[in-house]
């Protein structure tokens, strides 16, 4: 069940995966670098057996090592016994905090966020364990999403913003925890209800109770609806593809022009695009096929990586572009390489005019919080004006959706965060 659920959020990271499970008091578990298909052989999952399970999908930011090293979940031993923790996120006042764990004589041995959380939680744990979580966690500032095991519980933590999602799902009568709904939907699952912002859950044999809730103004990853979470997932109460929809059709009444088809770019574009072409009228087709064995160029380590990805992972359908008036619809614009080397395929294809809109704003800012968007100096939003960026990326014209159409989109009573977009965030940057 958990090799399945890790399989429907494989998008959220490809850097590496791993599964732990408690078996009666001992903590089997697997990780390595790689897919979930790559690292789990049937030997290996035939091996687990247990009750309690957490696994991890790693997406790996540009500044950490990616070594197995740097796997999750992380599994340790301390002086009450052992605890299994996966983390989604970052903490903010991560080198602050461990230089005083060194100080006090800790050594660490990854880079993982996720070890200084376990090491909060080890000296904090005198008598009581939830006790020693709500303590552990009072004192990060950033961004998580965090699931812990030990021999009889699973416990669930978010952070007080809300900036990394969490859900509650039940399978007969086992509770899951999850990212994303999506998971929910692959094994069968039941979806119960959001983690709210703040809050702690514990999962143990008498069934499930939340034992603690501090929650400030919610502020939701604004690209977790734009880019990252699959568009089968529902967040916060809010569907990922309804949201993308109506960001399209919003797209089109901010800025209207005259076209032959509308295309999208796979894959996270292809769903705004549809909703401009509802709203447009303009027929929506296939322009561009995507080759599925390719991971995310967003994530790729380097410039390089990143611009050899589009040529592979991306090649257009020149039966229904040749001659046309194309416009190309995509989420976001980063680094502006893969928009840019799109734009190109398709007028060396045969595209007539190629006319790119954005269903989201400019991205000025670098993020701190857990998207791994580069520093100011590679954001092509942040240097460029969109005339500029037109010109670079090749484009006839280009159009961002502004920020109160996207907030219309996904629902702006909800709280999100809008830091790459307006540099305000709700936690101060700590490095």
């Amino acid at each position: 069940m958990m090799y399945y659920g890790l399989y429907a959020l494989q998008h959220r990271g490809q850097v590496s995966t791993g599964i732990a499970i408690n078996n009666n008091g001992f903590i089997d578990y697997h990780k390595d670098m790689g897919l979930v298909n790559e690292v789990f052989e049937k030997e290996i999952l035939n091996r687990f057996r247990g009750n309690i399970c957490i696994g991890h999908v790693r997406y790996a930011f540009s500044d950490e090592e990616k070594n197995r090293k740097n796997t999750e979940p992380l599994v340790v031993g301390y002086r009450k016994g052992a605890l299994a923790l996966a983390h989604d996120g970052k903490i903010a006042n991560y080198l602050e905090l461990k230089d005083k764990l060194e100080d006090d004589g800790t050594i660490f041995q990854t880079d993982l966020d996720a070890e200084l959380i376990a090491n909060l939680i080890a000296r904090h744990h005198k008598d009581d364990l939830e006790d020693a979580i709500k303590n552990a966690l009072e004192k990060l500032k950033g961004s998580f999403s965090i699931a812990i095991m030990t021999n009889d519980k699973l416990i669930g933590a978010r952070d007080s913003f809300g900036i990394k999602p969490l859900s509650i799902g039940k399978l007969r009568d086992n509770y899951i925890l999850s990212s994303e709904t999506c998971a929910f939907d692959t094994i069968g699952a039941e979806f119960i209800r959001h983690v709210e912002p703040g809050e702690i859950v514990v999962i143990d044999d008498e069934g499930i109770k939340s034992i603690y809730k501090k929650s400030k103004k919610r502020a939701l990853c604004l690209f977790e609806s734009i880019y990252f979470a699959r568009p089968d997932s529902e967040i916060d109460g809010k569907s990922i593809y309804l949201s993308r929809i109506k960001a399209g059709k919003t797209l089109f009444k901010e800025s209207k022009i005259d076209a032959d088809i509308v295309i999208g770019a796979p894959d996270s574009g292809i769903i705004a695009a549809i909703g401009y072409a509802e709203e447009s009228k303009i027929p929506y087709a296939e322009g561009l096929i995507k080759n599925r064995y390719v991971g995310r160029t967003f994530i790729s380590p380097t410039k390089e990586l990143r611009e050899q990805g589009v040529k592979i992972k991306l090649n257009p359908l020149k039966e229904n572009i040749v001659g046309k008036k194309v416009i190309l619809v995509d989420d976001s614009i980063v680094r502006g390489t893969t928009i840019k080397q799109t734009v190109k395929m398709l007028k060396d294809s045969g595209a007539k005019e190629v006319h790119v809109r954005i269903a989201s704003p400019r991205v000025t800012h670098s993020c701190h919080l857990g998207m791994d968007t580069p520093n100011k100096d590679n954001l092509i939003g942040a240097n460029k004006t969109p005339e500029e960026i037109t010109e670079i990326i090749g484009a006839d014209s280009l159009y961002f959706l502004s920020l109160e159409g996207l907030l219309q989109s996904v629902g702006e009573n909800n709280g999100f965060c809008k830091g790459c977009f307006t540099g305000n965030y709700p936690i101060e940057r700590m490095d």
